[in-house]
């Protein structure tokens, strides 16, 4: 059986040594009394949590799956799901960094991120249920009217209710513009929503009284294409004028997916039939509207991601201390057992540190874009707020693809770990890599966001918000620089950092200009743009983390906190020397432009 433990320790690195979270939330006003202690009291709490109660169920609930009973339209979750969810509300986990206008407890997001990433190690498809909810909570609360913010959100922050996107249909997914599911206006200011879709995450369960859908659909007039959706608040219950339930409204449940992973997350075809609705937002601007749960949901998935990786790791890291198999290539290791564990094997060894670095480096960068998103909302300079906003703006697809993609190949290594055991139910490694698969293809496929960051962030500014961020990169290297003491040291790091920032200016300028030939060449080059880009930002955290190890075992750590730097410089030697290369040959397949891809209808007939 697997196990896990929550990693308080690096999560406690990331925030107070990397991000030095307590330093800036003291320029934002809401969260300037929130202090360190807090900080990992709540984290401790959450990792309780996790580890004690999502966790035991999770391969219980992979086994059970949902089940639909066709009479009512209603979920059933696995056995034990429904409780822990009740414990978690109980717990207040629900609000922790809502809103306190509507019963939240205002603590920050580059918090709640870090719970939800031990929630996602833990159980996965058990977490899409509320992490669903803060979506549409999200959505509801920036485009709301005042009265459905009022009826709607403290439910949703409490817990008692949750939320939906309902946006794919069977004839279009990425493509939102070909919906059809049709929204008639009337003459109290509802709608009536008629149409079907399919593949709704949390469609129905047994979690809570009610769920909030929210539904795209199109206005009588609406205009062709992605300029004539709008945006419904569609609830499974309607809700009276005092905040009760009233009578049920036909949007229903008619199957569930069975699926590869994720099976204890029920995703659902709905049809809805003459539901009640109200609009959210302007009309026709649902698409804008939907893109703040949209955006939302993908930096979650990447946190599913990280999640998964860790949890993949630590056991693969158990297990390969544990298994015994062969002898060292260099000679025995230990002379009281028939066999050396499999640690010493190299390429044991890169499997196991492709998965630690690969969580590390995803921890280090979506919490520095949650923290971002706190200073977009909180901080009091909207120069901070508006340059905050951008590069969480260029951040998010590649946190949605790059940790996501890096979650394929570490929970695929951390299995190959196990040799024929990983491939056996029981040790769980292989839920693992059947529940990260899903993350790669949905919130938009890791295709669809490589084509966002180099079609609309990066040319679609000329690289602005690219050269805001290797602002901070010039920032480290001339900081180092500066720092006789360490700056020697620091050349393995600062080196490879640089000279990829340099080509990756020379390989956006090249892909820029192609793509002024043909948009064909932005298709062709984005998938391995967006993966150099990943490995730039990378690069730039664990230069960061390797500094601050630098100095901390200079200035004479504790025996603990100096085997703990001393693995954080390891780890970043490792990544520099053996994952970021992968961008020269990256970049060398993107410079073959399309014609290799699309030149090819004898190939394809």
């Amino acid at each position: 059986m697997p196990a896990y433990t929550p990693p308080l320790r690096d999560m406690q690195f990331v925030l107070h040594e990397l991000l030095q979270v307590t330093d800036e939330f003291k320029q934002m006003p809401k969260h300037a009394d929130l202090d360190a202690d807090t900080v990992n009291a709540v984290l401790e709490e959450g990792g309780k949590f996790a580890a004690g109660v999502t966790f035991p169920i999770n391969a219980s609930g992979d086994r059970e799956g949902c089940t639909l009973d066709q009479t009512t339209h209603s979920v059933k979750t696995p056995n034990g799901w429904k409780e822990a969810y009740a414990q978690y509300v109980e717990g207040g986990w629900p609000a922790l960094s809502g809103d306190p206008k509507y019963g939240g407890q205002g603590l920050p997001i580059v918090l709640n991120q870090c719970m939800y990433e031990m929630l996602n190690s833990a159980n996965q498809a058990w977490t899409m249920y509320p992490g669903l909810a803060h979506g549409a909570h999200a959505a509801i609360e920036a485009h709301g009217t005042e009265a459905q913010k009022d009826m709607y959100l403290p439910k949703i922050t409490s817990g008692e209710w949750l939320g939906t996107m309902c946006l794919t249909e069977s004839h279009c997914g990425t493509d939102l513009g070909l919906l059809r599911t049709k929204a008639e206006p009337q003459a109290d200011g509802s709608h009536l929503i008629t149409g079907s879709k399919i593949f709704i995450s949390g469609g129905d369960s047994d979690f809570a009284e009610n769920i909030v859908h929210l539904v795209l659909a199109r206005l009588p007039d609406a205009p062709v294409g992605s300029k004539g959706i709008s945006l419904f608040l569609v609830p499974k219950f309607l809700v009276n004028a005092d905040g009760s339930l009233g009578t049920r409204n036909p949007i229903f449940v008619t199957g569930i997916e069975h699926k590869m992973g994720i099976n204890g997350s029920a995703t659902c075809q709905i049809s809805i039939d003459g539901a009640r609705g109200w609009m959210v937002g302007q009309p026709h601007k649902g698409l804008a509207a939907m893109f703040v749960m949209m955006n939302a949901a993908r930096i979650g998935v990447g946190m599913q991601s990280l999640g998964l990786t860790e949890v993949a790791y630590q056991n693969a890291l158990a297990y390969a201390k544990d298994r015994i198999q062969m002898r060292s290539l260099t000679g025995p290791k230990d002379l009281s057992k028939p066999a050396d564990a499999i640690i010493v094997h190299p390429d044991v060894r890169k499997q196991l540190l492709t998965a630690k670095a690969y969580a590390e480096g995803g921890r280090a960068m979506s919490l520095y874009c949650a923290l971002l998103i706190d200073k977009e909302h909180n901080h009091p300079d909207a120069e901070v707020r508006a340059d905050s906003a951008e590069l969480v703006a260029l951040l998010t697809p590649i946190v949605k693809a790059f940790l996501t993609d890096n979650g394929h190949i570490a929970t695929n290594a951390c299995m190959q770990v196990f040799g024929g055991h990983g491939f056996v139910k029981e040790w769980g490694m292989e839920q693992f890599v059947r529940d990260n698969r899903i993350n790669m293809i949905y919130e938009g496929t890791n295709a669809v966001q490589s084509l966002d960051l180099l079609g609309r962030k990066i040319l679609g500014n000329n690289g602005e918000s690219l050269k805001k961020f290797g602002k901070q990169i010039a920032a480290l290297v001339a900081e180092v620089k500066d720092d006789e003491q360490h700056a020697d040291d620091m050349q393995e790091f600062i080196t490879p950092l640089t000279e990829l920032g340099q080509k990756m200016t020379a390989f956006t300028t090249e892909i820029g200009m192609r793509a002024m030939q043909s948009a064909n060449e932005v298709g062709a080059a984005s998938p391995e743009y967006l993966r150099v880009a990943g490995h730039l930002v990378f690069g730039y955290f664990f230069a960061r983390m390797a500094y601050i190890a630098l100095k901390a075992t200079a200035g004479g750590a504790s025996s603990n906190d100096a085997k703990f730097y001393q693995g954080k410089l390891q780890t970043a030697r490792f990544y520099f020397a053996k994952l970021m290369p992968e961008t020269l040959t990256l970049m060398a397949t993107a410079r073959t432009g399309a014609e290799a891809l699309m030149d090819t209808e004898a190939a394809l007939a």
